[in-house]
């Protein structure tokens, strides 16, 4: 089956004799049982509930798994993930990545005995040198948030089993529609459900996909011992946007195209990040490795108070973290989601302080452009002239 029916064409409950079209949300904490010996499939809903198996089925189904398995946010999924490291391992993480990642990896594990290597992992030298000395586990997203960076997913597990580790591949910008990193070699695929996946910023949720079933039993146990495992409502909710994920995209990433090209032309903007852009970096491997460019897109206007100023002047998109929602969105990374990165180190991976990320969502393109336009102040329908030139280097 093509992937828009396989979103659509699964059991909604198993074993209910009343064979619901819609998955019941099973709001309840325990179960019966009819031995006080044996347990049935259900006895606590910490540690398994209906309506989660559905939502968990189906993302197996979609991303080619053997299991996937729900979390109660992003980060949450990431701390399971950091589990399978023992006190003392190393952990080899990109660069450029979500602030919250980069707070766990250096603020909490890191007093746990666990060692983040950072890295630009989108060249294959640094990536193989950073784990010349060993590592259990390689974190990385692509693209990434929010340069944008393109990693070659196949070389990047060839090259951390080479080394005996790991490869999760946090794919929030594109979700499954658009890449399955199992597919391309990496062992687990995570990413924050509460993005794409939902689509209408109405709850946070993580998810993890493996390949191997040895693998999915151990972070199953180990979701069930830290209780990060998501709750029925919100896994009923997330269930529910997924049945739109792909519509929902396709129009995001076609307006983001547009709204691209224009920022691309547009006099004041220094620089634009977008991977269908002709001079985006690692555009090739990406169409290799993915089925579209996603709805993301940063720039630079040269200064905070020019970025400020565009920022505030826009009415369609509302400011505020996270992206993958319905209504478009727009932030200034450096204060807000990566506001916990150091300035130092946003310097050392040159992230600039006047970068501002937009998420392309469902109004319609024109009336974006126009709200752009307008806080930029610059005319609609100035065509390309510039977009290699524009693309970050």
């Amino acid at each position: 089956m093509k992937f828009a029916t396989r979103l659509l064409s699964f059991e909604a409950a198993p074993g209910d004799p009343s064979q619901p079209v819609s998955t019941p949300i099973y709001q309840t904490a325990t179960f019966a049982q009819s031995s006080a010996l044996e347990l049935g499939t259900y006895d606590y809903s910490r540690s398994g509930n209906p309506t989660r198996t559905v939502l968990e089925t189906l993302m197996a189904t979609l991303e080619g798994a053997h299991r996937s398995l729900a979390y109660v946010s992003g980060l949450a999924a990431l701390g399971g993930l950091a589990r399978l490291v023992p006190a003392g391992g190393r952990i080899v993480a990109g660069e450029d990545l979500y602030g919250g990642t980069y707070r766990l990896l250096s603020r909490v594990l890191e007093h746990q005995g666990v060692r983040t290597v950072f890295a630009d992992l989108s060249d294959e030298a640094v990536t193989a040198q950073a784990l010349a000395t060993g590592a259990s586990l390689v974190l990385v997203e692509t693209p990434t948030n929010p340069l944008l960076r393109i990693c070659d997913v196949r070389r990047l597990a060839e090259i951390t089993h080479a080394h005996g580790a790991l490869l999760a591949v946090d794919s929030s910008f594109l979700s499954p529609y658009l890449m399955r990193p199992l597919e391309l070699g990496a062992d687990i695929a995570w990413q924050s459900a509460t993005k794409f996946l939902s689509g209408h910023s109405d709850l946070t949720a993580g998810m993890v996909s493996v390949r191997d079933p040895a693998l999915a039993e151990r972070l199953a146990f180990l979701q069930n011992a830290d209780g990060t495992s998501l709750d029925p409502f919100q896994s009923w909710l997330l269930l529910r946007g997924l049945k739109t994920l792909q519509v929902r995209i396709d129009r995001q990433q076609a307006s983001a195209a547009r709204i691209a090209a224009f920022l691309a032309s547009a006099h004041g903007i220094q620089a634009v990040w977008y991977p269908g852009l002709a001079g985006h970096p690692g555009r090739a491997i990406h169409e290799a490795q993915a089925d579209g460019f996603g709805s993301v897109i940063c720039f630079r206007t040269g200064s905070v108070a020019a970025s400020q100023r565009i920022i505030e002047r826009l009415e369609l998109f509302t400011v505020a973290v996270s992206f993958g929602s319905v209504g478009s969105t727009v932030s200034l990374p450096c204060r807000m989601s990566h506001a916990s990165v150091p300035l130092a180190v946003r310097e050392a991976h040159a992230l600039p302080e006047d970068l501002v990320r937009l998420s392309v969502g469902l109004e319609d393109p024109d009336d974006l452009l126009a709200d752009l336009a307008e806080a930029i102040r610059l005319p609609v329908g100035v065509e390309p002239q510039s977009q290699a030139s524009k693309a970050r280097p």
